[in-house]
């Protein structure tokens, strides 16, 4: 059995109770209709990136760690399926298609045929080139190479079509979901993740012994993330509607 890494777990919890407490903001914003224009500024987006960038780092890292890597990756695909099916059938207006989970379980499964492929560049130029690709694809979902509010290149408008080239990145002007994340630019970050896994352990940095510290109560979160992803919007949902 390899090492765990309990401090990686605790930072996977800590983040975890950060993606609750923002998607319970969501909730009390676009459903219950709190008036909190802060949620609409610069402060609140930076806050959901530093969620899903740590989150798709991080799984990208600790994928080299994992057992069995085609198991997880379905589990995590289908759980995001899941999702789909039952916000479609429960809350359309807020379905979420082609979410986090979806793309996760898609970087775990294209993970295993692409390892040997990876496997043969050095981790520090690949961390690099990997880190590169995603920045340079970050607009990618809005028609253009580039990142944030900085477009370089338009990219052909016939690219954007249709469910698959949504999936893929490029997103049909039809589609519309309230968690979504495309393999291309967010596969390259999920990459990058795996590439600081092997300069770390190049550098000898998964030997300290820092690592193994546990943090308590974070440290049981990170541990069940999937699960407690699953179960905290029903649970918010729930609550909310009992208590407002």
């Amino acid at each position: 059995m390899k090492k765990r890494y309990h401090l990686l777990d605790g930072i996977r919890g800590l983040v975890l109770i950060s993606m609750i407490l923002y998607h319970a903001t969501w909730n009390l914003v676009y459903i219950y209709d709190m008036d909190w224009k802060w949620y609409m500024g610069k402060g609140a987006y930076l806050w959901q990136q530093s969620i899903c960038w740590t989150f798709i780092l991080l799984s990208g890292f600790c994928w080299s760690m994992g057992n069995k890597p085609l198991k997880r990756g379905i589990q995590v695909f289908v759980s995001g399926i899941l999702v789909t099916v039952v916000t479609l059938l429960v809350m359309p207006y807020n379905r979420v298609v082609f979410g986090v989970l979806t793309l996760i379980g898609s970087c775990m499964l294209l993970m295993i045929p692409l390892r040997k492929l990876l496997d043969k560049v050095k981790p520090e130029i690949g961390l690099i080139g990997s880190l590169a690709l995603f920045i340079i694809s970050r607009n990618v979902n809005g028609g253009y190479l580039g990142f944030e509010t900085w477009n370089i290149l338009k990219l052909p408008t016939d690219w954007y079509s249709n469910l698959f080239t949504t999936y893929l990145g490029f997103t049909d002007p039809s589609f519309f979901s309230t968690d979504y994340f495309s393999l291309i630019p967010w596969m390259f970050l999920f990459v990058t993740g795996y590439f600081l896994y092997g300069v770390c352990d190049n550098q000898h940095v998964l030997q300290k012994q820092i690592l193994t510290i546990k943090l308590p109560f974070l440290d049981f979160l990170g541990r069940h993330s999937l699960l407690i992803y699953l179960l905290h919007q029903p649970i918010l949902y729930l609550g909310m509607e009992v208590f407002l």
